[in-house]
């Protein structure tokens, strides 16, 4: 016999009601949970093509997810500032074009100019050329800022031109050469086997992270027993720490499943620099630049949540004008927005460029698509007044989980943008069917 209709709406209630109550007690965002679903559906989607069309995975593999994390790391870094800047109801279409100029300027200053002063090879050339770079791109920023706050030209103008005025003065700086290589140390932050901090190191960062989680938790549950503010159920917050722990030892036991290729081994034993009786399996551990995109939106999400500017920018996403009769000076903050946005493009341009080991022309080109479309996809909206920025560096990773993918399969260039364009517009899409069911 078939069960009685009214048996399965009441069940199907109680399933909702219980998957409610999950997110509730928990306080995970749904959309979260989704962005983590289309991931792993990504992921296992090109993973399983690869097995049945060529006959071997290549997706998911410590090599392709260690490479994924490292090409991951510049578009994160910048999608977390994009996070203020759309949540201030504004866009910046500059940032590829700011990281192109930035990079091309470091790279003039580390081979062309400081050798000159300070000898080839000097320790502080690398320092001084990352500090130039983010300061050039803060000050791009800060000029963005102060025509669109100050002198109310609208954002989208104001960065459309930037993105072409700072493509062309890369080029005007050096005519449109390559210049490299880079600082030897310089280079090293931009991953690779030489910038890894190795198996020790990783696991280190790892347990601090989890001691670090755990504290949060702790730290949370006291400041609302403090304010008397709602407090998890004890099984929540268990169930968040041990997730959150086991997802960061699988990414210190990923990243340490990549070992260094044979090629280098036997290039460093004959350096000297390795003793061929020893152990020769040696491990990348974290590249350094995702330790910045990680550092940096730890950063950032204190940043947005924990300070008085973070109130601001979200009062002024709500409702500037509220924000402005309320006392918050809304073209100052603005202002900083951008400029912390040119700035997060500077320390990006580091990563992109060291990677290269040089600096080219193109560096950057597209990089606002993919920045826009990361924030967006990790549930930013466009409307103003709401982000997360680990939405943002998960909405990069399924954007590069995407490229990496197609090129795995062997898809032209023009169709993964055709593809990164679809995803962007399906992502305000659903945005748009979010905000008006949460109205």
């Amino acid at each position: 016999m078939s069960e009685p209709s009214s048996t399965k709406g009441l069940f199907k209630d109680k399933r909702e009601s219980g998957i409610r109550h999950f997110l509730r007690a928990t306080e995970i965002d749904s959309r979260l949970l989704g962005m983590i679903g289309a991931l792993a559906l990504i992921w296992i989607g090109f993973h399983v093509y690869g097995l049945v069309a060529k006959g071997f995975g290549a997706f998911l593999t410590p090599r392709n997810l260690w490479n994924l994390s490292v090409q991951t790391s510049s578009i994160g870094v910048m999608a977390t500032g994009m996070v203020l800047v759309i949540v201030t109801r504004h866009i910046d279409l500059s940032v590829g074009s700011v990281l192109g100029f930035c990079a091309m300027f470091m790279a003039i200053v580390q081979v062309w100019v400081l050798p000159e002063f300070l000898g080839l090879g000097h320790p502080m050339i690398w320092v001084i050329a990352v500090l130039c770079g983010i300061a050039m791109g803060a000050l791009i920023g800060a000029f963005h800022g102060y025509l669109i706050a100050y002198l109310g030209i609208p954002a989208f103008i104001v960065t459309l031109g930037g993105l072409l005025i700072w493509r062309g003065a890369a080029y005007l700086l050096a005519r449109g050469e390559t210049i490299s290589p880079v600082d030897v140390t310089f280079a090293k932050l931009g991953g690779g086997p030489y910038g890894s901090v190795g198996s020790t190191a990783s696991w280190a960062i790892g347990i601090a992270a989890c001691i670090g989680v755990l504290i949060s938790l702790w730290n949370g549950r006291r400041q609302r027993k403090r304010f008397q503010f709602p407090l998890r159920p004890l099984w929540a917050e268990g169930f968040l720490g041990v997730v959150g722990c086991a997802m960061i030892i699988g990414f210190v036991v990923l990243v340490n499943a990549y070992p260094w290729p044979k090629g280098i081994v036997r290039r460093e034993i004959a350096a000297g620099n390795l003793d061929p009786d020893g152990n020769l399996i040696i491990s990348h551990g974290f590249a350094i630049p995702v330790l910045i995109m990680l550092g940096v939106g730890i950063a950032m999400t204190f940043l947005a949540t924990r300070t008085r500017f973070g109130r601001y920018v979200f009062a002024i996403g709500g409702n500037p004008e509220a924000a402005e009769l309320a006392g918050i000076n809304v073209r100052w903050v603005t202002l900083k927005v951008f400029a912390l946005m040119g700035a997060l493009a500077g320390l990006s341009a580091v990563i992109a460029s060291a990677r290269l080991n040089s600096a080219t022309n193109a560096l950057g080109t597209f990089d606002e698509l993919y920045v826009i479309a990361a924030a967006v996809i990790g549930g930013t909206s466009l409307a103003g007044g709401l982000g997360t920025i680990y939405g943002a560096i998960l909405g990069a990773v399924v954007m590069q989980s995407l490229q990496t993918g197609m090129v795995l399969i062997g898809f032209d260039a023009a169709v993964q943008q055709m593809v990164v364009g679809i995803v962007l517009v399906l992502a305000v899409f659903l945005d748009t069917l979010y905000r008006r069911r949460a109205d």
